[in-house]
């Protein structure tokens, strides 16, 4: 069995870096279903005044293309003796330039490394883990702000759904996405239309297309995108049923974000949107789909949110420990369901 050594990437926020090594162990954990053979000893080890993350394993080149996408994932090293790394080539998911994904900076965006950390834990617990390198896979953020965990799904080659009742943060993106794309020079299709629903407007929808290259186009390699402004809450007529193979959403956190009553009113309980809105977002799950949740633990105990999930009929998935401190009011957790 080779020896490994997993250089993590140098993070901006300092808070969530301090914790990054404890939060990739319990992610590379997650792997294991669709790995050829089993990791041992996975741990954090200082090398040379460094720390890396330490594992055993036989990975073949398929096993390191899956391993290539872990969020904190720097520069891999086969392990030679005490003193020698030997590097080896990482292939993550990179459909489109790393920009369409750091380049919005606003007030409440989710730290792009955990956001993709959400995703990939999330994949991993559904049915279509095995498939997660070959694209064709729909992804649903039902609270998408201003679309991090959409352009997350796009740089990995899968189409996107994404709900958000404010206008605002819908209009944002959609001037982003469309400047981006022309500036990328991506060919694309971009169109804001009304959506009715017995007779009356109930929505608004972007509709994208987009193909990574020219080639992509010609070969019909088309991804699609759609952000509906509304009421997650609300989603009868709106959507189909069985359109997503991956859910995320990142709740609000009870300090600043909150979400919409019908009366205009703002609940900053995620319990609250959560009974809810899971029993329309169960509707989007295709079975075997997976939904995964982040929220803080400072205003919502993880036992009353599993109970929420269990009675909608989905499976909790066990994972390593992933709680971690966001700032002073925000202590964050991961929670995993499966259809």
């Amino acid at each position: 069995m080779l020896r490994y050594a997993l250089l993590l990437t140098p993070s901006a926020n300092r808070v969530y870096a301090d914790q990054a090594s404890r939060l990739a162990v319990a992610e590379l954990a997650a792997f294991r279903p669709v790995l050829s053979g089993g990791l041992d000893a996975i741990a954090p080890e200082l090398i040379g005044g460094v720390e890396y993350l330490a594992f055993e394993g036989d990975l073949t080149a398929r096993d390191i293309a899956y391993l290539s996408n872990l969020s904190a994932a720097y520069a891999l090293f086969e392990r030679r003796g005490d003193d020698l790394l030997r590097p080896i080539r990482l292939t993550p998911l990179a459909r489109y330039d790393s920009d369409l994904i750091t380049i919005p900076k606003y007030a409440g965006k989710t730290n792009e490394q955990f956001t993709r950390l959400l995703l990939n834990l999330t994949l991993l617990a559904s049915a279509s883990a095995g498939r997660m390198l070959d694209g064709q896979l729909t992804v649903c953020d039902p609270l998408c702000g201003r679309g991090t965990t959409l352009n997350q799904a796009l740089m990995y080659g899968y189409d996107a759904i994404g709900i958000d009742i404010d206008a605002r943060d819908v209009e944002a993106y959609e001037a982003f996405l469309k400047a981006y794309l022309r500036r990328k020079r991506i060919k694309h299709t971009a169109e804001l239309v009304p959506v009715r629903r017995a007779g009356k407007l109930a929505a608004r929808r972007l509709d994208v297309t987009l193909a990574a290259s020219k080639e992509d186009h010609k070969a019909g390699a088309i991804q699609r995108l759609s952000v509906l402004q509304a009421d997650s809450t609300r989603l009868a007529g709106l959507l189909r049923g069985n359109c997503a193979d991956v859910l995320v959403a990142d709740l609000p956190y009870g300090v600043a974000h909150g979400s919409h009553h019908e009366g205009g009113s703002i609940s900053r309980s995620p319990l609250e949107l959560l009974e809810r809105a899971v029993p329309e977002w169960t509707v989007l799950l295709r079975p075997g789909a997976a939904l995964g949740l982040s929220w803080n633990t400072k205003v919502a105990r993880r036992a009353l949110a599993e109970d929420i999930l269990r009675a909608n009929g989905l499976e909790i998935v066990p994972h390593g420990d992933l709680s971690h401190r966001v700032d002073q009011g925000i202590e964050r957790d991961v929670l995993v369901a499966r259809r």
